[in-house]
């Protein structure tokens, strides 16, 4: 059975304003805390076996988690933060439907995990491209170099794929309709 609703302006807009709101009051935390309070909803969600649908959601969140803790992909800066801004979301309390709701408790984390993973798209690819050089390489002798070669290629053209996605939405809203973006 496939069941199907689409988000309106209004309801996108919800969610940008929660990760906003979110984004502001997270200066307080610490990364780790950040790390662990998103660990702590993925395993909440095993626990709690809730369906399929929220599942797969919400172990998308390990891939962002990884792309933090991965000391040879080194991501730093605004593309850390960006990461760190849509983890902390996992972590806040507020949400529309608490999580101890039996069966529908993480369904407003999986619709925020679905928008947090279309927003990071070439951050996710670029990730999953270099682990799979790493697994294709490793037991090559110069890898250090070559990791590192490579996470600079990769991450370069994530920066450039994100700009161009960017430039291309602010012409569509000059001209019509554009996506709502999260940040």
């Amino acid at each position: 059975m496939k069941v199907s609703f689409e988000l309106g302006d209004r309801d996108l807009r919800y969610f940008r304003d929660r990760l906003k709101q979110v984004r502001k009051s997270k200066s307080a935390r610490a990364e780790d805390k950040i790390i662990a309070g998103a660990r702590n909803l993925v395993s909440g969600v095993a626990e709690a076996d809730p369906p399929e649908f929220v599942r797969e959601r919400i172990a998308k969140l390990e891939t962002l988690i990884d792309m933090l803790r991965d000391e040879e992909w080194r991501l730093e800066g605004p593309d850390r933060n960006r990461i760190l801004d849509a983890l902390a979301y996992f972590v806040d309390p507020d949400d529309i439907i608490p999580d101890r709701v039996p069966g529908l408790g993480y369904l407003d984390d999986a619709i925020m995990v679905e928008l947090v993973v279309k927003e990071l798209v070439h951050e996710i690819q670029a990730y999953e491209d270099f682990c799979a050089y790493r697994e294709e390489h490793g037991e090559e002798e110069d890898i250090d170099d070559a990791l590192e070669t490579r996470r600079g290629a990769l991450q370069g053209r994530m920066r450039r794929r994100r700009h161009r996605e960017r430039s291309v939405s602010r012409a569509k809203g000059k001209k019509g309709r554009s996506p709502l973006r999260l940040w």
